[in-house]
């Protein structure tokens, strides 16, 4: 590579214009990606990151503006152009084919193309592992559905990594990862990058951003603010460009010494499932938010939706403020206040093409109805009064919830779970896929909750969130709980040690 090319921007993008309708999506955007760089993009939901990675991709078309690839002008039509011109994408949202194998979502499009006319299955399977064993332990063999969401994340990763890609778009790709898996990742970026591959990394989390990239560019309501030097800037510099304002509260204060109260609010004992967790024994009390940590596949999500009785054939007995509860499904659980947030929101947790009120009443729609018919009316002031709550921003609650961003989506599925008065709210993953500002309102959402006599647990796989938010961290390691972090305590490195290794056998050490 000579050093005038060497000077050349592999992607330069300038006074890109992208509109829906009345909506301007981007408004004269630049941007510009070095040879070899890991390039971070920041903004808030609806800032416009994701539309331009689409303009990039050849999904979307710009209205105007101009892109070049090695300083040579081009107008990518397709994916599949893309693809052919070296660009690969990792979408934040996962599209993979549940009903085939691992082996063949990552060698799908390969075999699109290929004239051979049977498909050499231990071929693609070999070469499968080979990629995977840089990622995790999947199988490659088995069907997509059988994964968890971090394992289907970390199969859209090995299928961006099969293409011959010289420029590689990571959309939040460690949204659904474990700490462990996500240091994986960026290992593979730093080895890419210095190889000359390009990436431009979209990440709503600071740590990554600074301990992994190079250079940060800043949109903002679907403009360009500002290109810096992550050596040469700060988390709070480029949070402030971001939102267009200081955001120093991401957590609210914890409960206070004199707050803390000794009536259980939850008492779990002797919880166990055959294949996923057994003895889980704990109690929730007044007041607090309890964390649950772990590894992906500890059995975090599994020990809640046991409780929830969502899944599995649980044993063990669950008292609520002192009551023995008998569940027999997530029906009669709602029915006893205890309701569930699932990690895939888009998948489980909300109903993306109805309205944000049904989707509000969906867990209870007696509550709107009127002779046995759902009053609109009613459905529509109890979206209102909880949507205005929870400071929901949309046009009107008739619109479909996937008109609304990521953090907005999030305070649906919230106030779905609120619609019942809930007892004790199980929040897995609360904040996945959700911009820095509408984070603090989430977690100040989870604070007044619990400051309200609300149970509140939360599973999330970022541990400074489960250290921000919660005032004692469970640590879950193969479906046990290995013990228990509070105050002073509550480390990084004490979780990740509990996770990895467990209690006994640093005790044994």
């Amino acid at each position: 590579m000579s050093a005038d090319t060497d000077t050349v921007p592999i992607l330069k993008i300038t006074n890109l214009v992208k509109s829906f309708g009345p909506i301007r999506a981007l408004r004269g955007v630049d941007f510009e990606l070095r040879r070899g760089e890991i390039h971070a993009l920041a903004g808030e939901n609806g800032a416009g990151k994701s539309t331009l990675m689409n303009v990039i991709d050849g999904i979307l078309a710009p209205d105007s503006g101009e892109i070049f690839l090695d300083g040579e002008p081009v107008t990518i039509k397709s994916s599949a152009m893309a693809q052919r011109l070296g660009i690969g994408f990792v979408h934040q949202e996962i599209a993979l084919c549940p009903d085939v194998t691992v082996a063949e979502n990552i060698f799908m499009s390969v075999t699109n193309t290929s004239r051979t006319p049977l498909m050499d299955y231990r071929g693609i399977e070999r070469k499968s592992s080979e990629i995977l064993s840089q990622l995790g332990e999947i199988d490659p063999a088995a069907l997509v559905r059988s994964l968890s969401i971090s394992q289907q994340q970390l199969v859209e990763i090995a299928k961006a990594l099969t293409l011959d890609c010289r420029l590689l778009i990571l959309d939040e790709p460690t949204a659904a990862l474990t700490e462990r898996e996500a240091q994986i990742l960026f290992g593979i970026m730093r080895h890419l990058a210095a190889r000359g591959i390009s990436i431009i990394y979209i990440s709503h989390r600071m740590v990554e951003i600074f301990e992994n990239c190079d250079r940060v560019t800043v949109f903002r309501d679907g403009q360009y603010i500002t290109t810096m030097n992550v050596a040469d800037t700060t988390p709070g510099a480029v949070v402030s460009a971001m939102v267009g304002r200081v955001i120093d509260n991401l957590y609210p204060p914890k409960q206070a010494e004199h707050q803390k109260s000794d009536e259980v609010i939850l008492d779990v004992r002797n919880l166990c499932e055959v294949r996923r967790f057994r003895d889980v024994s704990f109690q929730l009390r007044k007041g607090e938010i309890l964390g649950l940590a772990g590894l992906i596949g500890a059995g975090r999500s599994e020990i809640v939706k046991g409780i929830c009785r969502l899944e599995g054939q649980v044993s063990g007995d669950v008292f609520l403020h002192g009551r023995k509860l008998d569940l027999k499904n997530y029906g009669q659980s709602i029915a006893e206040g205890l309701v569930y947030l699932s990690e895939d929101r888009k998948g489980d947790g909300l109903f993306l093409d109805m309205a944000i009120a049904a989707n509000v009443s969906a867990l209870d729609v007696a509550q709107v109805a009127a002779g046995g018919i759902i009053s609109e009316r009613r459905e529509t002031e109890q979206a209102e009064r909880l949507g205005r709550s929870l400071n929901l921003k949309c046009g009107h609650v008739g619109q479909p919830v996937s008109a609304l961003s990521g953090g907005n989506q999030q305070k649906v599925a919230i106030a779905k779970m609120l619609s019942v008065s809930p007892k004790v709210v199980f929040l897995d993953e609360p904040t996945r896929g959700v911009d820095v500002g509408a984070k603090a309102e989430i977690h100040r959402i989870v604070r007044d909750l619990a400051n309200r006599g609300v149970g509140v647990i939360v599973i999330s796989s970022e541990l400074p969130e489960l250290i921000g938010v919660c005032d004692r961290v469970l640590v879950v390691r193969e479906g046990q709980i290995t013990g228990e972090v509070t105050g002073i305590g509550m480390t990084e490195d004490r979780i990740m040690y509990l996770a990895s290794i467990g209690e006994e056998q640093r005790q044994a050490s």
